[in-house]
């Protein structure tokens, strides 16, 4: 093994090698927390705004504002996902010159995007909230606190494709370290900007902005800082266009698969925005806490690709089957873990929110008829990450906007005309969720996945 490969795995986790579970767990919780302090940037904005500002500003800074973000950025991690697979290909098959370019490919890519998702975000996020139907009260709120994030959106893209390309090395603590920095960050700002200097959700929207800008120079110091192959250097910015094409072809599905999500929870936004804003601040709320569930199974997910995909570049495919067995169970064991604790605790979560009975009423309605299905969505995540971790994206955004998307949306618009209640539309997601599953299970016990890429690599042939 090279120089720049041994430097680089000192602070990796020997993911092709070692007892599974123990490395999977090593890499896993470092990615959790990270998520975990990610998740607590929007958090912390609608606690602070929730409190002393009101429910109106709470609706703003989720609602619309947070599915309209999340729609670009979605997309955007989706993209990055291919650079991920990428690196830890060649970084798991020693490709030292390779992973450079992957690299700087990479990065060139965010620039470009950055630039992109600026001007569309402020050209079109107005229009976008009025389409959606936010209600007047809420409309200044939201556009206020939108057009500040699009304004700064640069700096979560930088972010993310910076902490993808570490944690694709096998370094997952560093962007922790990172998020933790800047979502302290964060916390500083939102009690000064919102509590104490009152600027209400422009505070909000400011203080999220800067600390963003906080993660996004730490990740730039430790690609630019480092002696390992993965080095990130200004001089050699440029786009491979073969490598370019791989990380197009790898990650622009998983980006539209986002996209897809985003757009069918667009079409939810629309619906719920009917009911009234103590339903919208309801659902704020609810998303805030269901958020760390996701953020959970995000971990699993990211953690099974990279897993997978280092040891897709290293041709031991024994160890990726098993992988996704231990990995399937620990995700599992957690989602019911997750589930109990929500319905006991539901209540005293919804006050870290707001004091509105109303609101905190339904938000429990909510939970008790979502919480207890987390566990059919668990397939979804840990399967389509697998087989995206050995390249294969398309079959999987195929299903998952068949089984989610599409059948969300057509379950909106037939269903929901029918009962127009609050309970129908929330029914859509954990029928999109257990449809989905079954057919990711199909697709990844048949194998043909596996095989297919092996071919298309030109490795030897998995031996049974």
């Amino acid at each position: 093994m090279t120089r720049n490969i041994r430097q680089a795995g000192e602070t990796g986790n020997g993911i092709t090698g070692g007892v599974i579970w123990k490395q999977l767990l090593a890499f896993f919780f470092p990615i959790l927390l990270g998520i975990f302090f990610q998740q607590l940037y929007n958090t912390v904005d609608a606690v602070v705004v929730g409190q002393f500002v009101g429910k109106e500003a709470l609706a703003a800074v989720g609602g619309s504002t947070g599915t309209l973000i999340n729609l670009l950025i979605g997309f955007f991690v989706g993209l990055a996902s291919g650079a991920t697979v990428i690196v830890s290909q060649f970084y798991g098959g020693q490709q030292e010159e390779q992973v450079s370019k992957a690299v700087h490919t990479a990065a060139s890519l965010s620039l470009v995007v950055a630039v992109l998702f600026t001007v569309a975000g402020l050209a079109f996020s107005k229009p976008a909230l009025r389409a959606m139907g936010t209600p007047d009260d809420i409309m200044d709120h939201a556009t206020i606190y939108i057009q500040v994030y699009f304004a700064g959106i640069i700096f979560p893209i930088i972010y993310n494709m910076g902490s993808g390309i570490l944690r694709a090395v096998g370094d997952s603590k560093r962007p922790l370290y990172f998020l933790i920095i800047s979502c302290l960050v964060n916390v500083v700002l939102d009690v000064l900007l919102v509590a104490v200097f009152r600027l209400g959700v422009l505070g909000a929207a400011l203080a999220t902005v800067l600390s963003q800008a906080a993660s996004a120079v730490l990740v730039l110091l430790a690609l630019t800082k480092t002696p390992a192959c993965y080095r990130l250097d200004r001089e050699r910015l440029a786009m491979d266009r073969q490598i370019l094409g791989s990380i197009i072809r790898i990650g622009c599905p998983a980006g539209l698969q986002s996209v897809m999500y985003s757009v069918s929870n667009i079409i939810i936004q629309a619906t719920i925005n009917g009911f009234g804003t103590n339903i919208i601040a309801a659902y704020t709320a609810y998303g805030k806490i269901d958020g760390f569930y996701w953020m959970i199974m995000s971990a699993f997910g990211v953690s099974i690709t990279t897993f997978v995909g280092q040891n897709f570049g290293a041709q031991q495919y024994g160890r990726i089957r098993k992988s996704v067995r231990v990995c399937l169970a620990m995700a599992m064991g957690t989602a019911f873990a997750i589930s109990a604790f929500l319905m006991v605790a539901g209540p005293y979560c919804y006050r870290l929110f707001t004091s509105d009975a109303e609101v905190i009423a339904d938000g429990m309605s909510m939970l008790r008829q979502l919480v207890p299905f987390y566990f059919t969505y668990v397939c979804i995540e840990i399967l389509a990450g697998a087989v995206r971790g050995a390249g294969d994206s398309f079959i999987p955004m195929i299903v998952t906007c068949l089984g989610v998307c599409v059948f969300r949306v057509a379950w909106i618009w037939v269903a929901v005309p029918l009962n127009p209640v609050i309970d129908t539309v929330l029914f859509s997601y954990p029928l999109t969720w257990s449809v989905t599953s079954v057919l990711f299970i199909v697709y990844y016990l048949q194998g043909g996945w596996l095989r297919r890429r092996i071919r298309e690599m030109g490795f030897e042939p998995e031996v049974r």
